[in-house]
């Protein structure tokens, strides 16, 4: 593998919706240039960059994955990214790990949510996009659709460099507005040949139409250019593509590409233009990175003389390798066996076998200079996010900022002991996934995994069956609700039993008020004149905490509540802490019903960001799961609406969400407080409660 000079590498994320054609580019702009050998298909199970099992089994992209294609001197690093929301951690990743993103959309289709997602991600990342209008051999297929969608939708500096000659099974050729020349292709070819020709006669209007648009476009970002174009000047070819390159790079234009993926129509030219357009890693301001241990910001340049950092933004377990670990080289060279260090985790690592991926194949390299993408297996402390650095200057580089989990299951063992296995499982499938959240609640007995729709939290437990051999199966979570009082009441609390022997005598009286939310529990010792030992008065509040844990109406813990122990009598042979602790159990069981108890939920605050054409639907649904509409603002292209909703109405709401807004609805929600249910729910509660006690019981 020849060596690439920060200069010469170009990384570029290849994103877009699910289906619009992101895998099979990558393979046919890698097989083109050469770089791979065979040219697959995602329908066969052949793709290069799609090669899980997951991915082969469902026809889709699932996880990030990595391609290189060497075209004139150059090595690009191609990052295919899923397509679909559920999986939008991935496509973040790509893009944070990329200098440009190439935004495929399908030529049948036009803008879709996942277009619109990804364009977000690369302007949030302040990448220059550019554009490609894929599957133009498929019935349907409209570039000028699709090129006004992209100006409507996304953004209006969107324009031509590329328009097609014939459309759905007529695509056989392009015609380069920069090169002025068609490029029409031989039927049959294997990568992408053609025979470079003039315009032809019939679509010579259409181009002079678009070359006038990209002349003025590219003219109107230079003022010297400009002035040269207004006079009736000419622009050369190369003034034409430095004037572009630097227009993209400032973000005062975005060009628009089209092609044939499967019949490798267009794989040329992109290639070419990628070269020629897309800003190399030596190009890019240096980052600021973080002295581990202070607050010291560093200034980390993209060149080779620079110390060593770099970011992994990808963790993959394969079969028979074990954990990969991807990364970016940001600063400084690195060298296969070079130990390296984990500041974060405090932990040097050996970067043995240093690699670059081919889809599932790792080619080893002895260097990698500074932008480059390289791979690594088995690194004992790193995970996705973590830092490598030079072992003198230990850094912490800015954080690929993955998107937090919108829904929750709860999962279930189909077999009984596999329990520890499950969470060995899920811990390894969060380091490959961080979007993937996992935890135990042991106040309701569930395991709980989160995700970022039904999709993605249905791969995670395919994987944990195939990776783990741990079969679950997902029910209801249960919601933690609280218990507390409104009223006033106290009572007496008292046990004995004799056997015979030394018996057991403990007697307390209590009372028992309520506090303001929040308050927790308060205990308040209020014995005189010896009635009960003070060294018996803690056994007492003990009893009544561990009977609060179990409440009064629905077996849940009882909060915010004051208990006065005011009274009570002991007896000198057969008193002892555990005859005054359960004294003080049934103390509680005694005063506490009649305290006007009541249950509590808890409540989020909700975040939901809809087009406003959705607006009305949201705030309808919302209100039918007893939601407080709070108020809504603009939010860019969206609205942003605030809520405050009960947990118990929001299972599986990101889902409905997706069809109200059809896909284009994101929400975010957290825990605000614990609020009085209603009694008509109060009550379908605790009578749920009671049918599982006597279930159990049986």
């Amino acid at each position: 593998m020849k060596e690439y000079a920060s200069g010469s590498i170009r990384n570029v994320a290849v994103v877009g919706h699910g289906g619009s054609g992101k895998t099979s580019l990558v393979d046919a702009l890698a097989f083109v240039a050469g770089s791979s050998k065979r040219h697959g298909r995602v329908k066969d199970g052949t793709a290069l960059t799609d090669y899980s099992p997951d991915e082969t089994e469902k026809g889709y992209s699932i996880n990030l994955a990595l391609a290189y294609a060497e075209w004139e001197g150059a090595k690009i690093n191609l990052i295919d990214t899923p397509g679909y929301l559920d999986f939008a951690g991935d496509a973040m990743a790509g893009v944070y790990a990329a200098d440009a993103s190439l935004i495929v959309l399908s030529a049948t289709s036009g803008v879709e949510v996942g277009t619109e997602k990804v364009w977000e991600y690369s302007q949030a990342c302040g990448h220059p996009p550019i554009f490609f209008v894929s599957l133009m051999d498929k019935e349907h297929a409209n570039f000028e659709r699709v090129y006004q969608d992209i100006r409507d939708h996304l953004t209006p500096k969107a324009i031509p460099v590329e328009i097609p000659v014939g459309e759905g099974p007529a695509f056989h050729g392009i015609i380069n507005l920069i090169t002025r020349k068609a490029h029409l292709y031989k039927k049959g070819t294997k990568t992408g040949e053609y025979d470079e020709q003039g315009i032809p006669a019939e679509l010579e209007a259409k181009y002079q139409k678009y070359e006038k648009d990209l002349i003025e476009t590219v003219a109107s970002t230079d003022d010297a250019l400009l002035e040269r174009y207004l006079e009736g000047g000419e622009i050369g070819h190369d003034e034409l593509v430095r004037a572009m390159r630097t227009a993209l790079t400032k973000g005062e234009l975005y060009p628009v590409f089209c092609g044939a993926s499967e019949l490798t129509y267009g794989m040329r030219a992109l290639l070419s233009e990628i070269v020629e357009l897309v800003p190399s890693p030596a190009e890019n301001e240096p980052k600021q990175a973080e002295r581990w241990g202070s607050a010291d910001k560093i200034t980390v340049a993209p060149t080779d003389d620079a110390p060593f950092t770099a970011l992994v933004f990808k963790t993959m377990s394969e079969p028979h390798v074990g954990d990969v670990s991807f990364f970016r080289v940001v600063s400084g060279c690195v060298r296969n066996g070079q130990e390296v260090f984990n500041a974060a985790r405090g932990a040097a690592e050996k970067l043995n076998h240093l690699s670059i991926a081919q889809g599932k194949e790792k080619v080893e390299v002895a260097t990698l200079h500074a932008g480059d993408i390289g791979a690594v297996a088995k690194l004992r402390e790193t995970h996705t996010n973590d830092t490598l650095s030079a072992p003198g200057m230990p850094v912490v580089l800015p954080r690929v900022p993955f998107p937090e989990p919108v829904i929750h299951v709860a999962i279930e063992a189909k077999v009984k002991g596999e329990e520890d296995k499950i969470s060995i499982g899920l811990g390894k499938l969060h380091e490959e996934d961080p979007t993937f959240h996992w935890e135990y609640n042991g106040e309701v007995r569930q395991t709980w995994i989160r995700g970022l729709g039904e999709r993605h939290l249905e791969v995670i437990l395919g994987r944990l069956a195939r990776k783990f051999g741990v079969h679950a199966g997902t029910v209801k979570p249960k919601i933690p609700y609280r218990e507390t009082i409104k009223g006033k009441a106290e009572g007496e609390g008292k046990h004995k039993k004799q056997t015979g022997g030394r018996g057991q005598f403990g007697d307390c009286w209590i009372r028992m008020m309520p506090l303001p939310r929040g308050s927790g529990y308060v205990f308040d010792d209020q014995i005189v004149g010896g009635a009960i030992p003070g060294k018996f008065i803690p056994a007492v509040d003990r009893g009544i905490q561990e009977a609060s844990q179990r409440g009064v109406l629905a077996g849940c813990p009882m909060v915010d509540f004051k208990v006065e122990l005011f009274d009570g009598k002991y007896h000198d042979v057969d008193s002892n802490e555990m005859s005054f602790k359960m004294a003080g159990i049934l103390a509680f069981k005694n005063v506490a019903p009649g305290c006007k108890p009541i249950l509590l939920e808890p409540l989020s605050d909700l975040e939901v960001f809809t087009p406003e054409e959705y607006l009305g639907n949201v705030m309808g649904d919302l209100s039918s799961r007893r939601g407080q509409i709070l108020g809504t603002e603009p939010d860019g292209r969206m609205v942003k609406l605030k809520a405050v909703v009960p947990e118990a109405e929001l299972y599986k709401y990101a889902t409905q969400l997706h069809s109200l807004t059809h896909g284009r609805g994101t929400c975010r929600g957290k825990f605000k407080q614990y609020s009085e249910v209603p009694p008509d729910v109060a009550a379908k509660i605790a009578e749920e409660h009671k049918k599982e006690n006597k279930e159990e019981e049986t």
